[in-house]
């Protein structure tokens, strides 16, 4: 068995016997030194001085904690307590040697002093520094990259945690150059690459929670390339709380790639729709309806409404908000569909409703590309009777939850999502024609894709790079805009405010994503190789499966390029081509008709004629359903041939 692995009090024990063994030591060393010779003689006196000595020695180092301390861990605290604790028995001697009037040299407790400092001190830094000395191989080899107080704090916490060692520490600051921090050298960013090299290294933890998105982002493309594992610390908040360890390090985020730097709010946006107010979330329970739920609740509304068809992420969403929402603000939760016009009314009157955030919709590309009917009864019907539900009930502000894929949409969801659109375009329309009094304002809110959303493709490649690969990727030029979902719901909130009627916002997603390229980064980051034709190393593979249908390269934000800008900086209006009531009540009579025939042909017919700009990648729908009826039907006009 290891020494390591032995159990505490025998490590202790062995500390103790060898202690034993360096006072006497020492002191008859520094006794020998100040003669200058092996042959002199002492007294009983002599040797009781000496005796009593390394007895109270022994019950001061134990006062002082120096058993107490794990070596391997030793920091600062330990090397005081092994400095007081040797002054301490040398002044000890010293003062023994003067009151019992022995005829020792008055000199040898200074000698002793040192001696005992190389023996008991020297013995525990030889220790530790075996254990954090780059060539034990049972530790992981390890960088940090920022040298302030975030890094200092990770440091001593890696110095406390088994199977860690820290080769060095990089930062900017060039006036801490070459210094030596807690055993550990500092470095400049460019020696990088030769340290990972050299010293074989696993991972380089982040520490620098306050440094620019955009400088983080810079720090991570440097990294990338030396396929190490990288983490970071999550936020400054960690410091203020003094959560600077290993558990408390997370990988690196989507985030952290794009190099957004946030925008602080703009407070009199939330107080105008939130503030004091009535407000109910459609499709509560899903990814964006759930951060909706989170932000409002941060803006003193009177009253919350949650409306979810999904009882379970209704219950799960109520029981996350109990913990943490005001005691002034009411919490209801109801379930229901958008689909049901007379419940919506009935909720939207009876609550007194002032804002509402339509968030329910089917959203995945390929399901409801299979799943056409209820795609369109959800998203397009459901719309029209939420919105006439909040028109009839009053309610002043009615804002859409839209996306990058309502813009020349080259599948059904996209189609569904530009025609409710135009729904409530044509609705704002009317308003400002026939209406006299105050009417519900209705606006959108479009941006492309949110990090963590549910189908999102980042957690689904962190799965796959946990499994050794391969990660699929659809193309290898698909591009992407992404959002975090905190950021996108904040600027929704925010738009909301700025919305006359009719108002199709558009939220600056920064710059697009070659997936293919997202793909590498993260398996690189992660610590592997991404493995190619070219390379012949073991790596995790990069698997290209094929656009899926209705699924477009490139997403778009902007239909025209008629677009202006807004009193925020990231929230854009775009002006852009309606269709009159009228001609909505026309499309929709049609579609009502083709959906209740179940007639997913006339219903792409439909789809093509509306104007919305939709153009299928397919010849036929792909319709689960339709499809299967379409062969049997088949079957049967061959067999009756």
């Amino acid at each position: 068995m290891k020494i390591e692995q032995l159990p505490l009090i025998f490590k202790k024990a062995i500390m103790v016997f060898a202690d034993l063994i360096w006072i006497p030591g020492a002191i008859w060393l520094a006794t020998i030194i100040r003669y200058g010779h092996f042959d002199f003689t002492m007294t009983m006196r002599d040797l009781a001085v000496y005796g009593v000595t390394v007895v109270c020695s022994m019950i001061i180092f134990l006062n002082l904690g120096l058993y107490r301390a794990v070596i391997r861990y030793m920091g600062e605290e330990a090397i005081t307590a092994v400095i007081r604790g040797v002054t301490i028995s040398a002044v000890f001697l010293g003062a023994m040697i003067v009151f019992s009037r022995a005829e020792i040299p008055r000199s040898v407790p200074f000698i002793y002093w040192g001696i005992a400092m190389f023996f008991v001190g020297g013995s525990r830094f030889a220790i530790w520094f075996y254990y954090q000395s780059p060539s034990n191989k049972n530790s992981k080899k390890i960088i940090i990259y920022g040298a302030g107080d975030a890094g200092m704090q990770l440091l001593k916490s890696i110095k406390r945690s088994a199977g860690y060692c820290v080769v060095a520490l990089l930062d900017d600051d060039r006036n801490i150059k070459g210094r030596t921090i807690n055993g550990v050298k500092v470095y400049r960013p460019h020696h990088l690459h030769e340290l990972v090299q050299k010293h074989n290294i696993e991972q380089v933890l982040i520490a620098l929670p306050s440094v620019s998105a955009r400088r983080k982002k810079e720090i991570i493309s440097q990294l990338e390339d030396e396929s190490v594992l990288v983490k970071t610390i999550p936020s400054l908040d960690n410091i203020v709380n003094g959560k600077v360890n290993v558990e408390e390090l997370r990988e690196i985020e989507i985030e952290d790639l794009l190099g957004r730097d946030s925008i602080t709010p703009d407070e009199a946006l939330f107080e105008q729709c939130i503030e004091d107010q009535v407000v109910l979330v459609t499709g509560a329970g899903g990814s964006i309806g759930s951060e909706l739920c989170r932000q409002i609740i941060k803006h003193s509304p009177k009253q919350i409404i949650l409306f979810e068809i999904s009882e379970f992420a209704l219950y799960s969403l109520e029981q996350e908000l109990l913990k943490v929402i005001p005691a002034d603000i009411k919490l209801t939760a109801l379930l229901g569909s958008v689909q049901d016009k007379k419940r919506m009314q009935g909720i939207f009157t009876v609550y007194g409703v002032n804002t509402v955030y339509h968030a329910a919709a089917y959203k995945h590309v390929p399901i409801v590309e299979e799943n056409i009917i209820e795609g369109i009864r959800n998203n397009i019907f459901g719309t029209r009777y939420a919105a006439e539900a909040a028109q009839s009930a009053g309610v002043s502000t009615f804002v859409l939850i839209s996306t990058d894929k309502a813009v020349r949409p080259t599948n059904v969801m996209g189609t569904t999502k530009r025609f409710s659109e135009m729904v409530l375009q044509a609705l704002s329309e009317k308003n400002r024609k026939f209406e006299k009094e105050p009417v519900t304002r209705f606006c959108m809110v479009r941006f492309g894709n949110v990090l963590g959303s549910s189908g999102s493709v980042v957690p689904l490649f962190k799965k796959q790079i946990k499994n050794g690969g391969p990660v699929t990727v659809t193309h290898p030029d698909i591009i992407r805009y992404f959002m975090t979902i905190p950021e996108a719901v904040q600027l929704v909130l925010q738009a909301g405010s700025l919305g006359k009627g009719g108002d199709v916002f558009v939220l600056d997603m920064g710059e697009p994503v070659k997936i293919a390229d997202l793909a590498k980064k993260m398996i690189r980051l992660s610590g592997f190789e991404v493995k190619d034709d070219i390379s012949e190393e073991d790596g995790i593979e990069i698997s290209y499966s094929g656009l899926r249908h209705g699924e477009k390269l490139y997403e778009e934000l902007l239909i025209g390029d008629n677009v202006t800008g807004t009193q925020h900086p990231r929230i854009m209006r775009a002006e852009e081509k309606m269709l009159p009531l009228s001609v909505i009540d026309e499309k929709m009579a049609l579609l009502d008709e083709a959906c209740n025939d179940f007639n997913v042909a006339r219903i792409r017919e439909i789809l093509l004629e509306s104007e919305t700009g939709y153009l299928p990648d397919k010849d036929q729908p792909v319709d689960l359903l339709w499809c299967e009826l379409k062969k049997k039907e088949s079957n049967v006009v061959s067999l009756k041939s």
